[in-house]
């Protein structure tokens, strides 16, 4: 899995269609050209990954860094089921402050995460099993 660092790299996933969404994140997805066109962009043939967190919905950047290292998390957790594509998971509403008062409680780590499960289990390729 590789990680989307450029700005045109984001430009370019974020024209991709919106392909799943939960209450609080949008997961944007472009497919990659084929390895017979150039690829600038994306020079290998793999799932690429990107987050977008506007200080909109996350004012303090403690909860930015949290959340973003719960997209990686995750991400690599479900790598094997992810499509070969450039994927930018954006947080598209804030979490309520009354709910989770700290910015960094295990209580929104865990609705983050929780989220997020769902977010790419939405894209994720069915587990390939023995054929009958």
């Amino acid at each position: 899995m590789q990680r989307i660092r450029t700005r045109p790299q984001f430009q370019a996933a974020m024209a991709g269609a919106i392909v799943a969404k939960t209450p609080h994140f949008a997961l944007h997805r472009l497919a990659l050209p084929d390895p017979e066109h150039g690829r600038l962009l994306f020079p290998v043939q793999d799932t690429w990954i990107g987050v977008v967190l506007p200080k909109r919905w996350a004012k303090r950047a403690v909860t930015r860094n949290s959340l973003r290292r719960q997209v990686y998390e995750v991400s690599r957790a479900v790598a094997t089921q992810l499509p070969q594509a450039a994927l930018v998971v954006r947080l598209r509403s804030g979490f309520d402050r009354q709910q989770f008062v700290s910015a960094t409680s295990d209580a929104l780590k865990r609705a983050a995460r929780e989220e997020l499960q769902q977010l790419l289990a939405r894209v994720s390729r069915p587990a390939v099993g023995p054929a009958c």
